[in-house]
């Protein structure tokens, strides 16, 4: 058995019998909201109408303000923050060499190490820290994409599954505990891509995130649903995408689990995920969160952020109102 097959087969087996996603998620519970923060470089092309490059890129990951931005999460009363790696465009804010190697695209991976800064300065407020990544490969960048052996649509993605676990265990090992989970989206084709017997699969795509956390909890996204549901026996908390907030629908739930996982809502403040100007006002964003909080679950809300990393006032103000009331009958 070749080490690479070794470290799977250890990880798996470390993610299954450690701790059970009760235990890992309780944090979660006591958390009960957060903060989302999506910082891409094709959306901050669009925002701050830039093209973005590599030298830019690098240009605005080094004046990302984690410190600053640490201080209004916790200003505001959140336990914890949802931060993406990368998305769509091929820019990451962390190195991955397996990525660049793999990918065949250099420099697209930051030279700062975003999650690990954000992490440490989350941590001095006590604050929690998650990240996201896609399911599939970065649709907007077609060299990597071929490179990963990506094909959109129903399919079952053998080769690309490889690479991207092996990708997600660089960073989950570069990070450690530095970061406490993760939100995996775009999983809507579970039973071509991750039901299966044989790895890869939900189990060896888990034990890639938890490779250098055991205790990493886990959510994969199938997209918005409004009824709080579990994809897998493999994530510790549901994913809880929905656009419409009012629509929530928490059924057959049980000490804030549903089917065993943490119930888990994701929603945005702005106009659309992460941009624009607020849509709600205060008391409906109570109202919506403590629908989910009540049941014993966690709501996380994505909010824009500036090109400085920073929250602008109008939701600072909102997300404090929050934290005030929030639980609250």
């Amino acid at each position: 058995m070749n080490r690479i097959k070794l470290s799977i087969l250890i990880a798996i087996i470390s993610s299954c019998l450690i701790t059970t996603a009760q235990e890992r998620t309780a944090w979660m519970k006591k958390a009960r909201w957060g903060i989302m923060v999506h910082y891409l470089a094709d959306w901050r092309s669009r925002t701050d109408s830039i093209t973005t490059t590599t030298a830019i890129w690098n240009e605005m990951i080094n004046q990302f303000d984690v410190e600053g931005l640490a201080k209004q999460v916790k200003e505001t009363g959140a336990g914890y923050m949802i931060f993406t790696i990368g998305q769509n465009s091929g820019y990451f804010v962390a190195p991955n060499k397996t990525y660049e190697r793999l990918s065949g695209n250099k420099g697209k991976c930051s030279q700062r190490d975003l999650i690990a800064d954000l992490s440490a300065a989350l941590k001095k407020q006590g604050i929690q820290l998650i990240v996201y990544l896609p399911s599939g490969a970065p649709a907007g960048d077609s060299v990597a994409a071929k490179a990963l052996k990506w094909e959109n649509g129903p399919h079952a993605n053998l080769e690309f599954q490889r690479n991207w676990e092996a990708i997600i265990r660089e960073w989950s090992q570069r990070w450690g505990n530095k970061i406490v989970g993760w939100w995996f989206d775009g999983c809507y084709w579970p039973n071509i891509m991750y039901r299966n017997e044989k790895t890869p699969n939900f189990a060896s795509f888990a034990a890639a995130a938890r490779a250098g956390n055991p205790e990493s909890i886990v959510a994969f996204n199938p997209g918005v649903v409004y009824r709080t549901l579990s994809l897998t026996p493999y994530e510790d908390y549901t994913a809880g995408e929905v656009d419409k907030p009012e629509f929530i629908s928490i059924k057959r739930s049980y000490e804030g689990k549903v089917d065993g996982k943490q119930i888990h809502v994701l929603s945005f403040l702005g106009r659309t995920w992460g941009m624009g100007d607020p849509r709600f006002t205060s008391d409906q964003i109570i109202g919506f969160s403590n629908q989910v909080i009540q049941a014993e679950g966690a709501i996380t809300w994505d909010t824009p952020v500036q090109r400085n990393g920073l929250i602008a006032a109008p939701f600072v103000q909102l997300l404090t109102e929050l934290g005030k009331r929030a639980g609250n009958k």
